[in-house]
């Protein structure tokens, strides 16, 4: 597997030089274009299109605003026009010749109802008002427009007329151009509320004679408050039929100042928006800077494409301005509608580009994932797994058939060092094997090597102390029985001591009798019979009950062995007493005996058996203690003992081919177990069941 993962990182390293899928970074490099630069053209086609179209629809907005000012100009020519028709007519000359003051005052208004001027007068040379409509005799001279006529030179323009210069024309006009002041969003602020001021086409024409005298002026005007005929004529020419998409809808104006005086903007209910003004950053650039205005713009209630010019008076000030525009929502609706198509368009052959590019790509990908699943099925267990054929002949295709290659000579590799390792693990594990069955060959060898030293040298030592001091302890005895032969009944006072001194010479013969049993057991071992265990165990307790009794001990017994033993019932008797008289010794305070017993196998041959286990619920045998029970002389009772009898009972039970073990915990409980073979395997020392060394102590 390691050297898959260091092939599998060539192969990385050599596909894609950051980590990753091959897959998506490629898709990344092909898509790219689409995924980016279309969004990206996307972005600059909606940029340039709102910002050409908003400049297209300002162009347009400055051709309708300049038709709109000939349309004006035409308009106001037209007046001038008329005026210089009606000083050149014969009906004016005739008028003149007869001096018929009514006839002049008659023709003047027939005249002003068919030319649709609000006023015409007559005036003589010196520019005093002669006929019409107006106060006679009042002086018209300071208007330069009359002074221009006067001059002998027709003119028009447009002037600002106060009431004070329309009552002097005629007392009716006053009221007529009252246009009360709307609210207005974004208007600058004004005390005024009403518009009673008149902004007029004013013109005049000199009235000369046959004889070329000038015999005066002709002063007219159209009052443009209010005038809906003319804005109507400059929407109707500027915005014909079709010119707008639909919905929109194109407007015009005439401004005096700031404030609508002729209009077809619509407030509500289709009422015209008189009385509202412009906005103060509109007022300002027309009005304040005389500057044209083109740009979207708020009109009264929506936002229109807007076209803004000053209109100059005949002294050459700006008295107001001319309007013209349309409402920008239905094209700009329009605009959108168009880029929405046209991102859609984008978007569906974005799209199709991108299907067509990964039914390509998957042509190049396709060896590359079969090989990134072999990785992944390598990694997961199966080394088994491979690419297979590729039909494909480019650099990928050559790749996957390599990789392949590669990844049966590692197998062959692997299967050649598994066969070397398995070989190997057998050969070790054989010497292993071997070297194991030495050591504990060794090691038994080397354990009864050293026990029969021990126990020979035992042996003599007590041989020898057994016949020096069995010597002076049959005299001590001897003596002692002479003594209280002789004494009688005078060896009263001292007959406690004359028994202790037989207790101890026995005690020191019991001593010597255990040892030369330990030292030679086989001098004192009894005949091997078959033994009843359970039976054994209940006579036990017989000889025991009394001192069991003494120390309020409660004995459990779970007899359940059926197999009988191999061995002398004296001798396991002597164990099991023993083991006996240890525990309750353990348990002065009292507590509870269990004896159980079982069949059982001997894991080293299969023999069948017995096992017999003694439990106590005493104080426990220390740990650094435990490994010394069964050796000869220790004992970790201080005032009694010999230190013999489980080292005799080990001697006993291992000469029969079993074995005891221990096991213990301070303060809580002991458990001696006894394992005795149904068929006793007799050896003079030691057996397979020999205990270890550390058992005798260091010697």
């Amino acid at each position: 597997m390691g050297r898959v993962s260091r092939l599998r990182a060539a192969l990385d390293a050599r596909l894609i030089p950051f980590t990753g899928s091959v897959r998506h970074k490629l898709l990344a490099l092909v898509l790219a274009p689409l995924l980016l630069g279309v969004p990206a053209l996307l972005l600059i086609v909606w940029y340039w299109g709102t910002q050409g179209y908003s400049q297209l629809l300002i162009n347009k907005v400055s051709a309708d605003l300049g038709t709109a000012r000939q349309v004006f100009d035409r308009t106001q020519s037209t007046v001038g026009d008329g005026l210089a028709a009606l000083a050149g007519s014969h009906r004016l000359a005739l008028a003149l010749d007869r001096r018929d003051g009514d006839g002049l005052d008659a023709l003047l208004a027939e005249t002003a109802r068919r030319q649709g001027l609000d006023f015409l007068l007559l005036l003589d040379p010196q520019g005093r008002v002669r006929a019409g409509a107006g106060v006679h005799g009042a002086d018209r001279s300071a208007w330069a427009v009359v002074r221009s006529a006067l001059a002998g030179k027709g003119t028009h323009g447009l002037d600002v007329l106060a009431p004070a210069h329309l009552a002097e024309i005629d007392p009716s006009l006053p009221p007529r151009v009252l246009i009360p002041l709307v609210p207005t969003r974004n208007a600058a602020a004004t005390a005024r509320v009403v518009e009673d001021r008149a902004l007029t086409i004013h013109a005049a024409e000199p009235v000369v004679g046959l004889d070329g005298a000038l015999l005066g002026a002709l002063e007219g005007g159209v009052l443009l408050n209010g005038s809906q005929a003319i804005v109507d004529r400059i929407n109707t020419v500027v915005y014909q039929e079709a010119s707008l998409p639909l919905g929109s809808q194109g407007t015009a104006t005439l401004f005096l100042d700031d404030t609508r005086i002729a209009t077809n903007v619509r407030l509500f209910e289709g009422e015209r928006a008189l009385g509202t003004r412009a906005s103060a950053a509109v007022y300002r650039r027309v009005m304040d800077e005389g500057r044209v205005w083109l740009g979207s713009a708020f009109v009264v209630d929506d936002t229109y494409v807007s076209g803004y010019e000053p209109l100059l008076g005949t002294d050459g000030r700006r008295v107001g301005m001319l309007y013209v525009g349309f409402l920008e929502a239905p094209l700009q609706d329009a605009l959108h509608r168009a880029l929405a198509g046209l991102v859609l368009a984008f978007l569906v052959v974005s799209a199709l580009g991108t299907l067509a590019d990964l039914r390509f790509a998957q042509a190049i990908f396709r060896p590359l994932e079969r090989m990134n699943r072999v990785i992944a099925t390598i990694e997961a267990g199966d080394e088994t797994a491979r690419a297979g054929p590729s039909r494909s002949r480019d650099e990928l295709g050559r790749l996957s058939r390599a990789f392949d290659q590669l990844l049966d000579s590692l197998a062959a590799r692997r299967l050649e060092l598994q066969r070397s390792a398995d070989d190997l693990d057998r050969k070790v594990a054989e010497r292993t094997a071997e070297l194991e069955s030495a050591n504990a060959t060794l090691r038994q060898a080397s354990r009864q090597l050293v026990m029969s030293e021990k126990l020979a040298a035992i042996g003599q030592l007590t041989a020898g102390v057994a016949h020096e001091i069995n010597n002076p302890v049959a005299v001590i005895q001897g003596n002692l029985d002479v003594l209280r032969e002789v004494l009688g009944d005078e060896a009263d006072p001292v007959k406690d001591e004359i028994r202790l001194i037989d207790e101890q010479t026995r005690r020191i013969q019991t001593i010597i009798a255990k040892l030369l049993q330990f030292a030679r057991p086989g001098d004192y071992a009894g005949q091997a019979e078959p033994v009843d265990v359970n039976a054994v165990v209940v006579d036990g307790l017989l000889l025991t009950r009394h001192t069991m009794g003494r120390r309020r001990i409660l004995v459990n017994t779970d007899l359940a062995a059926t197999v009988p033993v191999e061995i002398s019932r004296g001798e396991l008797q002597q164990v099991l007493v023993n083991l006996m008289v240890n525990a309750v010794q353990a348990m002065p305070d009292g507590g509870t005996l269990t004896i159980e017993t079982r069949d059982t196998v001997f894991a080293a041959d299969g023999a069948a058996g017995v096992t017999l286990a003694v439990h106590d619920t005493g104080h426990g045998i220390a740990a650094d203690s435990l490994s010394r029970v069964f050796d000869p002389f220790f004992t970790t009772k201080k005032s009694e003992g010999t230190g013999l009898g489980l080292s005799i009972s080990f001697a006993i039970v291992q000469r029969q081919g079993g074995h005891i073990t221990v096991d213990s915990q301070p303060g809580l409980r002991t458990s001696f177990t006894v394992a005795l073979r149904r068929i006793a395997r007799f050896s003079e020392r030691g057996g397979e069941a020999a205990p270890p060394a550390a058992l005798f102590g260091d010697g």
